[in-house]
């Protein structure tokens, strides 16, 4: 089982969003993320599955993250309500942590049996939406862990703006076949 998290940042301050709103918009960004996901299990916290069109992402399973154990999901049969982040401890499939900010920690900051194997991190280069209202999200926590413990592998992809970088956990063994197809994808424009 293989641990992916795969985000995209602002350069220089670390922003994933402003309010509940991604603060830019570049179609090559979502391409990739739908490529590097399609046919897995995503996880996502509350937020993060309501900001999905029509709540769902087709053809994947969604884990969400959510303090409520009642919550209404809109697919039973493909996604499923997820109370406790340790559930991923021995989770036996590969999954694909998408965000918010506070799923990122979870995972990158909850040790090493949730901790990432790989992260597809990438860097917008370009302006923010002045016209969105609301505080700013930003994954500074996730990206000290990061720069700390991983290492790059393959090098820089540069793509509207945006700087994407495989980086992988330091003295861990990745599977291949999960890398490779991360690499695929990201290339594959």
């Amino acid at each position: 089982m293989t641990k992916v998290a795969i985000w995209c940042r602002h350069e220089g301050d670390n922003i994933i969003g402003i309010g509940s709103e991604i603060p830019w918009h570049i179609k090559s960004d979502f391409q990739r993320f739908r490529r590097i996901t399609t046919g897995q299990n995503v996880v996502a916290g509350q937020s993060t599955y309501e900001s999905f069109p029509n709540r769902t992402l087709p053809d994947r399973n969604i884990y969400i993250l959510s303090f409520e154990t009642d919550y209404q999901v809109t697919d039973p049969e493909h996604h499923f309500v997820v109370n406790d982040v340790n559930f991923f401890k021995d989770f036996d499939q590969d999954i694909y942590v998408s965000g918010g900010a506070s799923i990122y920690k979870l995972f990158m900051t909850g040790g090493p049996k949730l901790m990432p194997d790989i992260v597809v991190d990438c860097v917008y280069k370009g302006q923010i939406n002045p016209n969105l209202k609301g505080q700013e999200v930003n994954i500074t926590p996730c990206i000290d862990v990061l720069n700390e413990k991983y290492t790059q592998i393959a090098p820089d992809f540069d793509l509207d703006n945006i700087t994407t970088r495989v980086m992988v956990r330091k003295g861990e063994f990745v599977e291949q076949s999960v890398l490779k197809r991360i690499i695929q994808a990201i290339t594959n424009i």
